[in-house]
């Protein structure tokens, strides 16, 4: 049986007396611990409460929150079963301080039955819960006075087994290697922050669902889209009127590649062919790049209405013989910067490959939604947890690192602390408190409490 316990040392000193003790563990170092208790310390923890009403009838003096950072917790550690929960942190510190913790009595069920968690996700639908990762992150960036001025926009196509036509709301698609694919699409707004990235807001649909339309709603409305902001985006969100509606009504400058249809593409080939005044690419051997600082599509017959105007660089690319034309709303950049500020986006490819191959972002343990939207809502919280704390003075040394990665080769050890559980409590000991607490014990208990070290 499952008990959540809450840390009161003199309850547990008095009931180990009259017998009533349920397990002893040892307390072992875990960097997904030490960032949990980082998050903690600076009440990014506290903020999970403001993104999921509690709808328990019972058991609610449990805190929610404190059930969903295990449900982090796990998914950092790359434990992706809904019975991984309850055990995922297992650092005295960060127990501590959370005030609660979780045991099992007995070893033939697991630490927890997934029909316990399954029964509390079913109180939440799938864009409840998206919607409550999207409020978390606002109050987090809130709380610690993130405000990144430059964004990316990107969606991402998420895979489930194709021959199972149980996921709900799946659709079919075509992956990026022409292949088909059944899933889901998940679109990001990504915030620079330091030395890494954080995702800012997100929005959830089927595989099928057009770029353009999963993300507007965040294009359009989003409170981290800020005046005088950069927006960096791919070829799948060129639209002349949300362009034009992000330039002159929010002030925001936008940055992305033109496809080669578009007559703005070729009007900027054309005038660099004319002009002839290419030079190195900045970080690219056997690349040049012209600057074209005004091209429009005007000339291509375009009502004044929906031209856009823009600034572009131009690449030439010697190996393929073919162009490469990036534009920005803002005519303020050379030909470098245009280039060097577009590069940032490749990031948050990078970041997504390492959520599907290291994180597990698709591997789910159920078909049902509101369980994979849970899934993918922890897992994207644990990677921001993970990006806060790389900007924190202890996680410095792993920029640059996956986590799953770093923790195949972390080693753990024993922090020299005892975890002891006794019905609704657990508490904390020292090893010299333990054995000084033992000795104080009638011989009897002394004899009971060494059982659960055989």
């Amino acid at each position: 049986m499952l008990t959540i316990c809450k840390n009161d040392k003199s309850k547990v000193k008095k009931q180990i007396q009259n017998k009533l003790l349920d397990g002893i563990v040892a307390s072992n170092s875990n960097l997904v611990d030490d960032i949990i208790l980082s998050m903690l310390r600076v009440g990014v923890i506290d903020c999970i409460n403001d993104g999921f009403e509690d709808r328990r009838r019972h058991n609610s003096f449990i805190p929610l929150n404190f059930i969903v950072t295990l449900a982090i917790a796990a998914k950092m550690k790359v434990k992706t079963s809904l019975t991984d929960i309850p055990f995922a942190i297992r650092d005295h510190r960060t127990l501590a301080e959370l005030g609660y913790n979780a045991f099992s009595s007995d070893n033939d069920c697991g630490w927890l039955t997934e029909g316990t968690i399954r029964h509390l996700l079913g109180k939440y639908s799938a864009l409840e819960l998206f919607d409550g990762y999207n409020a978390i992150a606002s109050s987090i960036m809130k709380k610690l006075g993130i405000s990144p001025t430059i964004h990316i926009i990107d969606c991402t196509k998420i895979a489930v087994n194709f021959d199972n036509e149980n996921y709900e709301q799946s659709s079919i698609s075509i992956d990026r290697r022409g292949d088909k694919m059944r899933g889901y699409k998940i679109a990001t707004l990504r915030g620079l922050f330091g030395t890494t990235g954080i995702i800012e807001e997100v929005r959830f649909g089927t595989a099928t669902t057009n770029d353009i339309l999963l993300s507007e709603d965040i294009i359009y409305n989003s409170p981290h889209l800020k005046e005088g902001d950069i927006l960096i985006m791919d070829r799948g969100y060129i639209s002349r009127k949300m362009i034009k509606h992000l330039k002159e009504v929010k002030k925001i400058e936008v940055y992305f590649p033109l496809r080669q249809h578009m007559a703005e593409y070729n009007m900027a080939i054309d005038l660099a062919n004319i002009y002839e005044n290419w030079r190195p690419h900045p970080n690219r051997k056997n690349q040049m790049i012209h600057h074209i600082p005004k091209v429009d599509s005007l000339w291509d017959g375009n009502i004044i209405e929906h031209v856009l105007e823009l600034n572009t660089s131009v690449s030439w690319i010697e190996e393929t013989q073919s162009y490469i034309v990036f534009a920005t709303t803002d005519f303020d950049k050379s030909a470098e910067e245009i280039i060097e500020i577009y590069d940032i986006r490749t990031k948050i490819e990078e970041d997504f490959r390492q959520l599907k191959d290291f994180w597990k972002l698709e591997d789910f343990k159920s078909t049902k939604l509101h369980v994979i939207s849970f899934h993918l809502v922890c897992v994207l919280l644990g990677y921001m947890f993970y990006q806060l704390y790389l900007n924190t003075e202890d996680g410095m040394k792993y920029v640059g690192k996956c986590l799953p990665v770093i923790l195949k080769n972390y080693k753990t050890t024993f922090l020299n602390y005892l975890v002891l559980y006794s019905g609704e409590y657990f508490c904390i000991m020292s090893m010299r408190e333990f054995l000084e607490f033992r000795d104080s014990c009638a011989n009897d208990v002394r004899d009971y409490m060494l059982e659960f070290f055989e």
